[in-house]
């Protein structure tokens, strides 16, 4: 498991088709995998942004009962220090639940990338089909 501190993160680049200016999409470059009954997926930017994104959307989302009145105080603390790592592995120890985060690259397939004459041919080419 990786959990990165924070850092500053990437400006999107714009792409401009005709006179519209729009942001460009991008892949995730981190991703992670709450381990609950029905498991959460989060896709970020990269492994800064993960880490403040599960601050945010689990940490931070918790109910307060979850925490004894100790590590509640700790745990504000990291969050409002900006140490999501700390404050995730906390939660984690409180819940008993687990949180598996990637920092790779995660290619986000488009119609472009794989329209229906390229995936068709790329079936009857492939492993299972070989003779």
């Amino acid at each position: 498991m990786t959990l990165i501190p924070p850092m500053g993160s990437l400006p999107l680049r714009p792409i401009n088709c005709s006179n519209v200016t729009i942001p460009a999409a991008s892949s995730p470059g981190a991703w992670a995998v709450v381990k609950e009954e029905t498991p959460r997926i989060f896709l970020a930017e990269n492994a800064a942004v993960i880490s403040r994104l599960l601050a945010l959307k689990v940490v931070a989302a918790e109910d307060r009962s979850v925490f004894d009145s100790d590590a509640l105080a700790e745990v504000h603390d990291h969050l409002l220090h900006e140490r999501w790592a700390e404050a995730v592995v906390m939660w984690m120890d409180a819940t008993d639940t687990y949180i598996d985060v990637y920092d790779e690259y995660v290619q986000v397939w488009t119609e472009a990338d794989l329209d229906r004459e390229v995936a068709s041919m790329a079936i009857r080419t492939s492993r299972l089909f070989a003779n």
